[in-house]
């Protein structure tokens, strides 16, 4: 019996609150010293080692793993004060951006593919709607009596999220439209035009005799190449048949992100008002801290996607924002379960006195 007792005993001590958040903040730093040691790429030709990519990929897969769990802990638990949907729409949100993060690092790292649209985003689209769901019932569980300050504060921040997306992630056709950028059309145009008006003019020569050998030779020098690029792929043809067909998708899906950004930013604001202060404050605060994180982490991500013109490698410094949010999703997870059970034992107490 003993035995047992001591079992149960270290059980509950290693998933206790403070060994749970003691465990995430190690998790944070240690990726973060990892990203700040290693972040620097060894050449602009080589770019960053495969060890460092695999280790990214590691720290965000297990900070987004470990707040699935937890997240399913408090689902599965009935006396949630937010309610169990909550963190059930939360829990699979960490889920699908686990799985999602999964089938990112072997497009990229075993297939060395780098596509607009992969079967990845199937599950970050999944994440962000299930994730607004989960949040969309926290903030409906809580009635909203703001201040005029704080919608002025709330809708200073949504104008603002929405001018950073735009600006971040439109293509350059979005940013021609809306003049954000100029027309370099134009001017190409005009300065290719004196280049064809002097060969217009120039007296027609025979030399068809030395053309066909160069091409030729050009196509002799160049069929050796294009049998190395060929072997250089690692990818199967199934692979690379989806990402052309998933390619066309691509304005649609950012449109989406830009859309899922700014509203999880919006009710991670809301969900900061409505518990300021509260019993529940320190659980919401991470969670909407979480928010910000991903927001920041995703925006960085788009802009170095939009304007890196082909040369981005994932695992950049401030991509460790991804690990920020997944732990900071777990703790807030973490610390409304411990808020929520302390609360039952009270009243259990106060009930036996």
């Amino acid at each position: 019996m003993s035995s047992t007792s001591e079992k149960s005993s270290t059980s509950s001590s290693l998933l206790s609150a403070q060994t749970l958040v003691i465990a995430g903040i190690v998790w944070a730093v240690t990726a973060l010293l990892f990203f700040l040691l290693f972040s620097v790429p060894l050449s602009a030709e080589e770019g960053l080692p495969l060890w460092y990519s695999i280790g990214t990929f590691v720290f965000e897969c297990g900070a987004f793993l470990g707040a699935a769990l937890v997240c399913f802990r408090n689902w599965q638990s009935p006396h949630m004060v937010s309610g169990r949907n909550v963190w059930l729409g939360i829990g699979l949100g960490m889920l699908f951006y686990f799985l999602g993060n999964l089938l990112f690092g072997i497009w990229e790292l075993y297939f060395e593919l780098d596509p607009d649209v992969s079967p990845a985003d199937a599950f970050y689209l999944a994440s962000y709607v299930v994730l607004i769901w989960g949040m969309v019932l926290a903030v409906t569980s809580k009635r909203l009596n703001l201040e005029i300050g704080q919608w002025a504060l709330l809708a200073a921040i949504a104008a603002l999220g929405i001018a950073v997306a735009i600006w971040v992630a439109a293509p350059d056709s979005w940013r021609v439209q809306l003049g954000m950028a100029p027309a370099a059309t134009q001017e190409v145009v005009t300065e290719s035009a004196p280049a064809s008006a002097t060969t217009g003019r120039a007296p027609a020569l025979d030399n068809s005799s030395k053309i066909q050998p160069k091409a030729a030779a050009t196509d002799a020098a160049s069929a050796p190449e294009e049998e190395e690029a060929e072997a250089e792929i690692k990818a199967p043809g199934w692979v690379m048949a989806l990402d052309e067909q998933l390619a066309p998708h691509k304005n649609a899906i950012n449109l989406f992100y830009i859309v899922g950004d700014v509203f999880l930013l919006i009710i991670a604001t809301a969900l900061l008002l409505a518990f300021w202060g509260g019993r529940f404050s320190q659980s919401w605060r991470m969670i909407a801290a979480a928010t910000f994180s991903l927001y920041i982490a995703d925006m960085y991500f788009k802009w170095r996607d939009t304007q890196a013109e082909g040369t981005y490698q994932s695992g950049s410094l401030l991509e460790i924002f991804f690990v920020f949010s997944g732990i900071l999703f777990g703790i807030g997870a973490i610390l409304e379960h411990d808020i929520s059970n302390r609360s039952r034992q009270s009243r259990r107490s106060r009930r036996a006195a």
